[in-house]
């Protein structure tokens, strides 16, 4: 991976196009006066945010679709570079807050937790479609699939094939453990442990 520097000067002028590997970003900086960094907020931006403060910089981050009315040329690493510099100088540009490790954290497990979510929704409703085919209908929901699902795999007058009963209570076992707290009983708390 790659990092493209763009430096100006007080007047705007450009003092430093560089590219630089992962390795020589913080021998890079280290070597430099502390200045504003403009970075846009993408993937690994809050940890470089917050090492780069360490060193004495001011790091501010902007959400990439605030930088891109910037590009004045075809999209590649340098117009990239040379769009936030002059995007980081502007007086109205939106900020992103550097976020803590902790804020990282909360926000990680959030979003662990909405695919969580989403996986067994899924599940479910692959369930209820399943079923369908078959001709047994059930409600929307995951309660449902909890609640109906075992009385569903043990009636023996519904004539469902062995396999296909096997395949149902491997789905709704997988949907049931796809619960965000791991317990799978549709709680929407997920468990944290406090330091």
């Amino acid at each position: 991976m790659f990092f493209q520097v763009h430096a100006v000067d007080e007047h705007g002028e450009v003092v430093l196009r560089k590219q630089l590997r992962r390795n020589q970003m913080m021998s890079f900086f280290a070597q430099r006066s502390p200045c504003l960094v403009g970075m846009e907020a993408c993937g690994g931006a809050h940890d470089w945010a917050r090492r780069l403060n360490e060193l004495g910089y001011r790091v501010k981050l902007m959400a990439p679709q605030f930088v891109k009315p910037y590009v004045k040329t075809n999209k590649n690493d340098a117009a990239d570079a040379e769009a936030i510099c002059e995007a980081v100088s502007r007086p109205n540009m939106r900020f992103v807050p550097v976020k803590t490790k902790d804020q990282q954290a909360v926000l990680a497990l959030h979003r662990a937790r909405q695919g969580f979510v989403q996986q067994r929704t899924a599940q479910a409703n692959q369930i209820r479609g399943l079923l369908a085919e078959y001709g047994i209908a059930m409600p929307q929901g995951i309660r449902h699939i909890y609640k109906s699902l075992p009385e569903i795999l043990e009636d023996g007058e519904n004539t469902l094939p062995g396999l296909f009963r096997q395949l149902l209570r491997q789905l709704g076992d997988q949907a049931e453990n796809a619960g965000p707290d791991g317990g799978g009983n549709g709680s929407t708390n997920p468990a944290v442990a406090s330091q």
